[in-house]
């Protein structure tokens, strides 16, 4: 059944933010070591500042999460999708201009930056899987997933061409955050062109609209009857119910399951390794320009890896990526920690060889990640939980990521200055080794399984709203 050019044209617009997503998230590992040098006065930023600097759009990122799915709920999911795309050129903007007098108020443009990421990750989707037909959906919503990695690669693919063209130039680093106000207007746009969803609509009361909205995103009229009644169904379903309570005994098997998926993400170290690539990569050896170039490369391994892992994780299974993923991150990272200690002993100098290996280990691990983690960690988040909670444990899930994310980038700059980067990849290889044992241990199948029987298949309370909540474990969780 082939879909209406209105549907695909809004899905291209929801996956364009998440493109941007995907830029912003990268585009830093090219301008963070300029920045290092020309902030921070004549001797530069310390690692730890550097580390901060570019944290501060991830402590955007986790306001932006947390807040977005209300604001959506109230506002309307376009006109969140219009300041995201606000934020963006502000940010992208802001970071272009900022004088190096003084880093603070670069600091301030990636966190308004970082805001739109955390909005993004959380509007996006929805909206998506919103404005899709039901026998669409699942490729649709996947589109902004897509996007996102491709988006991670334009970032890598920028940065080589800005600093093939500008060579040693000091504002090259002005020029590689700025070009994201290309895709963020361009965004903004684009929306006008698009609806609101029906969902959003019928949940306001207008069920005219809704339903007008419907018959011009589906293909046939039964398709839209099909669509208005999952829609009227779900609001009568919540409706008719209390607040669902989230952290109570019943719910504490998967939202243990949600923090350590989102935890073990992060401490492989991938978001650490995407804003740094090119230093480590000249770390071990490579030229600047070699650096781009090779990062370039990561971010090819990233979508080809990516698309493979689509096509098959409902062949596969989650926890079968998993595993292949978790056997990739202990071979890439320990390949890669050797080869640091080997070549930071006894004097030796850093080369071209010693640059191609840390590549090769990159791109093992990257694969590893993009196969594994990076096409499960979204689809297990929105399965596991039942559908009274499955929002709220979303954003627990979502916010421990991003939480995570901000502390290892953080962490990154000062670990590989003061004791190399043999250090700084043998703790993300030990954490590895962590995750390993608790896939094969503890993570369930979800792959099959109905999302209304997934409470019985992982032996959850059958009514756990009227469980009691344990207060001590409660502050725990």
């Amino acid at each position: 059944m082939f879909m209406q050019a209105l549907v695909i044209r809004s899905a291209v617009v929801a996956a364009t933010g998440g493109l941007i997503f995907g830029f912003d998230t990268a585009v830093i590992s090219g301008a963070e070591k300029q920045i290092q040098e020309q902030f921070g006065g004549p001797d530069g930023l310390s690692d730890a500042q550097l580390g901060f600097t570019v944290t501060t759009a991830l402590i955007g990122t986790i306001i932006g999460a947390l807040v977005t799915g209300r604001l959506a709920d109230r506002f309307g999911r376009k006109k969140v999708l219009y300041t995201i795309g606000v934020l963006y050129v502000v940010s992208a903007v802001g970071c272009a201009l900022a004088p190096t007098s003084t880093v603070e108020l670069l600091q301030l443009f990636r966190f308004l930056g970082g805001l739109g990421i955390g909005a993004s990750s959380v509007c996006a989707p929805i909206y998506t899987a919103e404005i899709a037909p039901p026998k669409h959906r699942g490729r649709l919503v996947g589109l902004v997933q897509f996007n996102i990695v491709l988006g991670i690669l334009v970032a890598y693919a920028s940065n080589a061409i800005i600093r093939t063209v500008m060579g040693d130039d000091p504002n090259a680093w002005r020029w590689m955050l700025g070009v994201m106000v290309v895709p963020a207007a361009l965004f903004l746009v684009m929306l006008p062109t698009v609806p609101e969803t029906p969902r959003w609509l019928a949940a306001s009361g207008d069920i005219a609209a809704a339903r007008a909205t419907s018959e011009r995103l589906c293909s046939t009229q039964a398709e839209a009857d099909e669509q208005m009644q999952e829609i009227e169904e779900s609001l009568a379903a919540e409706s008719g119910r209390g607040k669902a309570r989230f952290y109570t005994r019943g719910h504490r098997k998967v939202i243990l399951l949600a923090i350590a998926i989102a935890f073990f993400n992060q401490m492989s170290g991938i978001n650490a390794i995407l804003y740094y690539a090119p230093r480590v990569m000249q770390d071990a050896g490579a030229s600047t320009n070699a650096a781009y170039l090779m990062s370039v490369a990561v971010g090819v391994m990233n979508l080809i890896a990516t698309m493979a892992a689509l096509t098959v994780i409902d062949r596969l299974g989650r926890r079968r990526l998993m595993l292949v993923g978790s056997v990739g991150y202990l071979i890439s990272l320990g390949f890669m920690a050797s080869v640091m200690f080997y070549y930071e002993s006894d004097g030796r100098s850093f080369n071209s060889t010693s640059s191609i290996l840390v590549l090769l280990g990159l791109m093992v691990f990257i694969a590893s990640h993009a196969f594994g983690q990076g096409a499960v960690i979204w689809v297990f988040l929105s399965e596991i939980f039942p559908n009274r909670i499955r929002g709220q444990g979303q954003s627990l899930g979502s916010l421990t990521h991003w939480v995570w994310a901000a502390i290892t980038s953080f962490a990154f700059p000062p670990i590989i200055g003061a004791f190399g980067g043999g250090v700084a990849f043998s703790i993300f290889f030990g954490f590895m080794v962590l995750q390993l044992l608790w896939v094969i241990k503890v993570m369930p199948e979800t792959k099959g399984i109905p999302l209304e029987e997934m409470a019985d298949r992982l032996g959850l309370d059958s009514d756990p709203d009227d469980a009691v909540s344990d207060p001590p474990a409660a502050k725990g969780h």
